[in-house]
This record gives C-alpha cells, structure tokens and sequence, in this order.
C-alpha cells in the first residue's frame, strides 16, 4: 500500500472536516521536525497518519495518536451483533497495511489512542473494552491526556457564560475591571518566557521556543492557531497558543507570570480564546487535560491535591465543560519481549518522576 504524502493526505481529510487535530498533515510536520517519522496509509475511506519514533537498537515505536480517521467503532449493538461487526471491519480493513509499515519500520508494538469516548457499559469482566479491536491489547500507558473537560460554546455568549461556575464568571469580570486586556499576538519569546517560568513554577516539561515556533507557523498561516496575550500596562501576564480543526477547539499550551496573579489574567485569557474559537465556527473547546478520576473522586480532591494536573482542575472545572474519557489507549504487539522491557522502563522512570 502506498504511503501517502502531505498534500494527498490533505485531500483525504477533506472528507472528514472533523477530524482531529493530531491527525492533520500539520501536525505530521510538526513532529517530524523534532524526532518522529511520519507515514500516511488510506484504505478504502478508513486512513491514519502514523508517527515514528527511533528506539535503541533500530527498533521503532508507532503510534496513531486520534485515530484512524473515517469509518467507525459502533459499540452501540451488542457484541457479535451483524451490524456492528460491518462497522468494525471498515477499521479491521486498515490493520494490515499498517502492520506491513510497522513491521518495515522495526516496530515493537504500535500503540492507538482512537478519537473516541470511553463511556458506561463499554468495559468488559477481564477489565479491556469493548472497542478494543481485535489483535489489540488496552495498553498500560497513554501518551495524550486520559481524561478531559470539553466546554459547549454553542448558541450566544450569555448561554456559555452561564454554564460556568459563578466564581469563575466573576473572575472573569475581575479581570476586566482591574484593567487586563488580551490582544492576538506573534510575539513566541515572550510565550516561550512565560511558559519557562510556569514550567518551573508547577514542574511541568516545556517545549523548546523553535517547537512553538514551528507550531505557530504551522497552523497559524491555516487559520486554524492564535496565540493570546493578557496584560496589564503592556506587562504580559498570561499566554495560551490555541488551535482548531473543523468544529473542535483545544486549548494546549498555556502559562501565566509570577506577578498580578490577583487580576485574574488566566480566566480572561481562557473566555477570549472561546471566543476566537467560537468566531471561527467551533462549538466545542476542549480544555485538554484533567486527572484521570472520576467525577466524584474529583470534586471530593481538588481542593487537597495540587500536584500533576490537579492543579489545574481546579481552574478548568469552572468553564462548565463535560467530562470524558478517552478510549485506549490500545497496543498492538510486535515483538513481546521488548514491548514487556519498554513498559517495565516506563513504569520505573514514573516511579521515579
């Protein structure tokens, strides 16, 4: 099967405005220019950019991150039922191609994290899902976030203000009146400089500045990024780079300073970018990480635990948006002793984060 290059690919996906931002050509580019491979394989109306990443001894990882794109995973009929096993075999099409680029590759397992839900009723007694396909495993390691919060920013202004939490409306507010302004911007220095100190200040890993960089050039020129500065005074207090593709917007990467944290910056910042994204036709915004909890165990901890992205669920909570769950992360296995190392070296260097 030929592998598709960035333009053919494009032309794909124009039959699946929808798709994830992660499955774009941009996106492709973008990681290509800073350590992975990119192949592109369709069949049929079912394709997947899949990415490369070098492990010792010329061994690869593969990895589908939101895909594949067409077709789909009815997990709505019972299992066995005739109609759902039509569904699937528009994906179980795919499998082969991308096993044959895997293996080419040196793969020792391709991992898949599906631009799907996980919900109620989908999971099974030997603890995998109903979704996983077959010749796939539900893998011990995702690489995007679990869980997240997705804000409804339909219908008018007022209706998506009101789905907030009242304080974080008021922060909102708060901010305006203590005089913070955002603008649109292409300053990436001061992004980058923001995102260092936030970095250091909430112990998160940061991009290199020519990663954001790239980024912006990327999608920018597309419509489809902003970068947006709150300040004060021509001060830069906060910063978030948002992105979109079709209806969906999510919030990546975002920072704020040391300084006037009191005028609320972070909240004003998070309502423009809705409202960017909302100008540009999305009705979803997608705040792109929470912990990986239920929503009790959520609300009963946040305000005791601060580390990892509890500390900023707090903040997120109050945009209103839903909660969901990630299906996946599912691992297709190569070569099982090296798979078996490389989790065991996973778990280990978490242990030790």
């Amino acid at each position: 099967m030929p592998e598709l290059i960035a333009s053919e690919w494009n032309d794909f996906l124009v039959r699946y405005p929808d798709a994830h931002l992660l499955q774009t050509a941009s996106w492709g580019e973008l990681k290509a220019e800073f350590g992975w491979d990119v192949s592109r394989v369709v069949v049929g109306d079912v394709g997947a950019q899949v990415l490369f990443r070098p492990l010792p001894l010329g061994f690869t990882l593969a990895y589908i991150p939101k895909g594949p794109v067409g077709g789909s995973l009815d997990v709505s009929q019972p299992q066995g039922d005739t109609r759902s096993d039509c569904t699937q075999n528009s994906w179980a099409d795919l499998w082969p191609a991308i096993d044959s680029l895997c293996r080419a590759r040196r793969s020792v397992f391709l991992k898949v994290e599906p631009d799907l839900w996980e919900f109620a009723g989908t999971e099974t007694l030997d603890g995998s899902n109903k979704r996983t396909p077959r010749g796939f495993r539900l893998g011990p390691h995702n690489v995007q976030p679990k869980r997240t919060l997705v804000v409804d920013i339909s219908g008018d202004e007022e209706r998506v203000l009101n789905q907030m939490k009242q304080k974080t409306r008021y922060n909102i507010r708060l901010a305006l009146r203590k005089g913070v302004v955002v603008r649109t911007s292409s300053d990436l220095d001061t992004f980058h400089r923001l995102m260092t100190e936030t970095g250091r200040r909430d112990a998160f890993g940061v991009h290199s500045l020519d990663y954001y960089r790239r980024a912006y050039e990327l999608f920018h020129p597309r419509g489809e990024c902003e970068l947006l500065l709150a300040e004060f005074k021509g001060e830069p207090l906060a910063a978030l780079m948002v992105f979109l593709h079709g209806s969906r917007a999510w919030y990546f990467y975002g920072a704020s300073a040391n300084q006037h944290r009191e005028r609320m910056p972070a909240y004003i910042l998070q309502w423009e970018a809705m409202r960017w994204a909302r100008e540009q036709g999305c009705t979803q915004y997608d705040l792109w990480g929470v912990p990986d909890a239920d929503e009790n165990t959520l609300e009963a901890n946040f305000t005791k635990r601060s580390h990892g992205l509890w500390g900023v669920y707090r903040f997120k909570r109050g945009f209103g948006g839903q909660l969901f769950r990630a299906a996946g992360p599912w691992d297709r296995i190569y070569m099982p002793l090296p798979y078996a190392f490389y989790h065991w070296w996973i778990g280990r260097r978490n242990i030790d984060d």
